[in-house]
């Protein structure tokens, strides 16, 4: 047998979180703490933009780069998968068997995509009208359809529960939108959201602005309506009334997919879960309630705010901060107060930046309205945000 390999830092995760983390942690001079990420995946991606991408906005292939790339240098990559967390050893097991022992864990594992949570969905994606923003592999296909797409039904659909970006669903639906005016076939369609939620948004200031857009647009909302099954060769979707549990079949043409998503299962079936299977933090410190030597951050963690990268970029310097004391026996000086964004695009030339936080009050940055729609905030989206992204989240300076 193999002595277990040892590191003062394993972060679990190479995403925007993980690497968010390992980045603070391993820069500038003097004593840096020895920090290992586990991570299986050869590709990182830039999800935000997937947006654009299924509207015919750039190349999914500017979303990608290998993981290697991203890792920093300081930093060593196990190419591996979590089996199984073991915190009362401080030690994790991999897929590959083997088990490797910490002094801390950071865990940012992401959100997984339950694409099978709805029959018949993955069978139909790409064809029959069926599409999805939501993978690298199935982004192409919305573009695709969008663009195959000359009148009949449109649905848009969003689940209960957690999702990256609450407002991702309806973004794409506006640019559908905008796209079938260009092209001719908007007055021959009939656009509806399908949202298991009760409404549009959760912050009442940015809500009314986009009540006002679907109105403008003509788009009907059915609320508490939940996507349950695909029939693509028949082009049905089954919906699911949340409040009365009463099912209808609607015949489509088009239609956008928002899968259900949930913790890794990784994460729900060990110690470290709540009762919801999410990884259990202090909403302020990021310290997990139980475990004091873990920490977590990002789209697996049970905070009570909105999935993005901009909580990311938010919650990062608190860990890595609080860690650090942590690391000293001292208290831990940061707090993070659910800080959040959601880049909401309208519209081919258009955006409302929503910044709120745990009470959702609006937490903006500029010094103007941010709930009306700007074309300064869709060139953030379109190119700022990105540079920000590579440059400089990931490599611990924003």
């Amino acid at each position: 047998m193999h002595q277990p390999r040892h590191y003062q830092v394993l972060i679990v995760g190479g995403g925007t979180a993980g690497i968010s983390v390992a980045a603070r942690l391993t820069r500038g001079w003097g004593t840096r703490p020895q920090v290992a990420i586990v991570e299986p995946s050869a590709d990182h991606f830039y999800q935000p933009y997937w947006t654009l991408v299924g509207a015919g906005i750039g190349n999914k292939e500017q979303t990608r780069r290998p993981e290697a790339t991203v890792i920093p240098k300081r930093a060593t990559w196990i190419r591996d998968a979590i089996q199984e967390f073991l915190p009362a050893e401080n030690a994790v097991t991999t897929r590959s068997g083997e088990r490797i022992t910490y002094d801390w864990l950071v865990v940012a594992a992401g959100l997984q995509l339950n694409w099978n949570q709805i029959p018949g969905l993955k069978a139909a994606l790409g064809q029959h009208g069926v599409c999805s923003n939501y993978s690298y592999q199935t982004v192409d296909s919305t573009w695709q359809a969008l663009q195959s797409f000359h009148g009949g039904v449109a649905l848009f659909t969003q689940p209960s529960g957690a999702v990256k970006c609450g407002g991702a669903p309806q973004k794409i639906m506006y640019l559908a939108d905008d796209y079938w005016r260009r092209q001719g076939v908007r007055d021959k369609a009939e656009v509806r959201f399908c949202s298991a939620l009760s409404s549009l948004f959760a912050v009442e200031k940015y809500r009314r602005t986009l009540e006002g857009v679907v109105a403008r647009k003509g788009i009907l909302c059915q609320f508490q309506t939940e996507l349950i099954e695909v029939r693509g060769p028949q082009q049905q979707a089954v919906f699911r009334n949340v409040a009365t549990g009463e099912l209808k079949i609607q015949p489509f043409d088009f239609l956008h997919v928002t899968p259900p998503m949930g913790p890794p299962d990784f994460i729900a079936h060990s110690p470290l879960a709540d009762a919801s299977g999410w990884l259990e933090v202090d909403p302020a410190t990021l310290r997990h309630t139980r475990f004091d030597n873990v920490f977590g951050l990002g789209d697996c963690s049970n905070l009570p705010t909105s999935k993005t990268g901009a909580a990311i970029r938010k919650q990062a310097p608190v860990v890595v901060r609080n860690l650090l004391a942590a690391m000293r026996g001292q208290v831990l000086p940061a707090r993070y107060d659910g800080y959040t964004s959601c880049p909401l695009v309208t519209g081919y030339g258009k955006m409302v930046l929503a910044e709120f936080n745990y009470q959702k009050q609006p937490a903006e940055t500029f010094p103007f309205d941010q709930s009306r729609e700007r074309w300064s905030m869709w060139i953030l989206k379109r190119y700022l945000l990105p540079w920000l992204y590579w440059q400089g989240m990931l490599k611990g300076r924003a």
